[in-house]
């Protein structure tokens, strides 16, 4: 019976391998057309900047995030079918995929790694918008943080070194009074 089951297995884990194959081939091509769609609503947004239709600016921009999502979601679903794939060894008992690409897909959404690529689209695509007006200034949020200067000596109570004479902000090694 040992016999009989190995190759039934073996053809079944050859045909699951060369089916997750497939099937991440073909995601693969629709992440790459997602991309292609995203670029070229970019290329629209900015024409429509141009022409100061901001409220359909912001639909495109809502569509790009639809798309991001969606490619994220592609994504992680190509990872799971690749890994199960790979992994995959038939059992005795009937196995159910659902649950397992479910719990695939959660480990790795968790997993801090597979943070998106799609995020790099979504910023290309309201700095595109912004650059439409705003060239050469940085987007809102980026700007740098004031460098905030305080004198020193308003906490000092001297001002100069009791034996020196010398202002205590010119001081190299100054010591405090030991309590």
């Amino acid at each position: 019976m040992a016999s009989t089951s190995a190759p039934r297995n073996s053809a079944a884990y050859g045909r699951i391998a060369s089916a997750a194959s497939t099937l991440c081939s073909d995601n693969q091509t629709l992440i790459a057309e997602i991309r292609k769609a995203t670029i070229m609503m970019k290329e629209i947004a900015v024409d429509l900047e141009r022409d100061n239709k901001s409220e359909l600016v912001k639909e495109l921009e809502d569509g790009v995030l639809d798309l991001v999502k969606a490619s994220d979601e592609c994504t992680h679903l190509s990872n799971a079918i690749k890994c199960i794939g790979n992994e995959y060894q038939p059992g005795p008992e009937l196995t159910n995929f659902r649950k397992l690409f479910a719990d695939k897909i959660e480990r790795l959404k968790a997993d801090p790694s597979s943070v998106s690529q799609n995020q790099l689209l979504l910023r290309q695509f309201r700095e595109a918008i912004w650059n439409v007006h705003h060239a050469g200034q940085p987007m809102p949020g980026e700007e740098q943080e004031d460098i905030v200067m305080t004198s020193t000596e308003c906490n000092l109570l001297n001002i100069t070194c009791p034996l020196t004479g010398k202002p205590v902000t010119e001081l190299s090694d100054p010591v405090r009074r030991y309590s």
